[in-house]
């Protein structure tokens, strides 16, 4: 018996096929979500899960299901990119301590993209659900899928693209299609969402009457966080990047980070 709830489920969707599937999983402190894709078409997806659910594989089946292939987004707890050129795979301890790693954190280590490595720590908690359910081998940085996926559509000088999840926003912009800048912040209201953004766009040097602002995840055209940035900002627009191909009740911009993970792989170092 499966006892969770699904925003969508395919009807071809078959249990008994999940070793042709990938399973994407991407979560932060307090829940997390997962799709199920078939040659990168949405098959299932189910949102804002307590962590709770991993305590009892059995009454949610289709999670735990013997998928093909498994990549897993965990929440992060710090990070820090390091440039390939200066790299030293034997030293990731030495830069790791920039992190400031807790007893019961651990480091992952992989590649970002062609040009940066990313070493995170990773929430205690779930991480130690997912070592138990998963393991950690498919463990990769939440947000690379949804980084790969603007890197790779010619995103321009002038974009910051946001990714709103819950009380959390991520930042990214791109110079001369290399990563410029990510980070990531928590708000507790549109005022502090705008500070934000606008202070990301003053350290990179860009005029806000010239900033498209480029918004995926928890966000809609006139919700109050799109609201207030439309005040300071020339242009808010949803991104409309498609990761996999979605019924028509969904929109792209909406589960772009969670479907954009189909891009990572499972590339995982310790």
């Amino acid at each position: 018996m499966d006892n969770l709830s699904y925003q969508y489920l395919d009807n071809s969707f078959n249990p008994d096929k999940a070793g042709q599937y990938t399973l994407l999983l991407q979560g932060d402190g307090s829940r997390f979500s997962f799709a199920v894709t078939s040659k990168n078409k949405l098959l299932l997806l189910s949102n804002h899960l307590s962590w709770d659910a991993f305590d009892d594989p059995d009454a949610n089946n289709l999670l735990f299901a013997n998928y093909g292939n498994r990549i897993i987004g965990l929440p992060y707890s710090g990070f820090t990119f390091v440039p390939v050129s200066i790299f030293n795979p034997e030293k990731v301890a030495d830069f790791a301590r920039f992190l400031d790693v807790k007893a019961d954190e651990k480091v992952f280590s992989q590649p970002l993209d062609a040009e940066n490595q990313v070493l995170f720590k990773a929430d205690s908690d779930s991480l130690q659900k997912t070592r138990d359910r998963f393991g950690l081998n498919d463990v990769v940085f939440a947000p690379k899928g949804w980084i790969l996926a603007i890197a790779g559509n010619s995103p321009a000088n002038n974009a910051l693209y946001l990714n709103i999840l819950g009380e959390t926003v991520e930042i990214l912009n791109f110079k001369d299609n290399k990563l410029r800048f990510y980070n990531s912040f928590s708000f507790g209201n549109e005022d502090e969402l705008a500070y934000f953004v606008t202070i990301a766009a003053t350290e990179l040097e860009l005029q806000p009457e010239q900033v498209n602002v480029i918004v995926s995840g928890e966000a809609e055209p006139a919700d109050q966080n799109c609201t207030r940035l439309q005040y300071f900002f020339g242009n808010v627009d949803l991104n409309p990047l498609k990761a996999a191909t979605l019924p028509k009740q969904f929109t792209s911009h909406g589960c772009l980070s969670l479907t954009a993970l189909s891009l990572c792989g499972s590339s995982a170092e310790n």
